[in-house]
């Protein structure tokens, strides 16, 4: 969302090539301009970058990037697309949908990372993860751009871990 480019830039390098975890980023995209994401984070990590297919199977120390004009949810370890219509609206909380769906199908294994941006979305589903007994991650709002996500998720969720910017290494 609004100022994550920079937060996702400064998470992905610093996160280990052998985590054993899998990240799906989720981002509000234009289903009008072609995102640079995959090129982006790949100047900033070693793993594996992928656009999220129907299908296709989560793997440990990979990056899932989500597609326009689809919904992207997780579903027994395989990520789930649903088409939206041309002409149609988005779904108004993809971060939402998606960790709602992580917190049902993973449980007490589902993270949340909800870094800057602007609104609500990633609260609800923060909030879906703690309940299945999983953590939840908020950028600190003194170093986010727009702090209204991670300051939502932080109250929702309620966040188990603040992440403060770091350097690049």
């Amino acid at each position: 969302s609004a100022g994550g480019l920079e937060a996702l830039e400064r998470f992905f390098a610093q996160v280990p090539d052998d985590t054993g975890a899998a990240f799906v980023v989720i981002q509000h995209l234009s289903p009008d301009f072609k995102s640079m994401m995959s090129e982006i984070l790949a100047r900033k990590t070693r793993l594996p970058i992928f656009s999220a297919e129907d299908g296709m199977v989560i793997e440990p120390n990979h990056i899932y990037l989500n597609t326009p004009r689809h919904d992207l949810r997780i579903q027994d370890g395989v990520i789930r697309l649903t088409p939206v219509e041309a002409g149609s609206q988005m779904p108004p909380h993809p971060i939402n949908a998606f960790f709602e769906s992580l917190a049902k199908h993973k449980g007490a294994q589902a993270i949340s990372v909800v870094l800057s941006g602007t609104g609500t979305d990633g609260s609800s589903g923060s909030a879906a993860i703690s309940a299945a007994g999983g953590l939840v991650m908020t950028q600190d709002v003194e170093s986010s751009l727009f702090p209204s996500m991670p300051q939502n998720a932080a109250v929702q969720g309620p966040s188990d871990m603040v992440m403060a910017r770091s350097e690049e290494r």
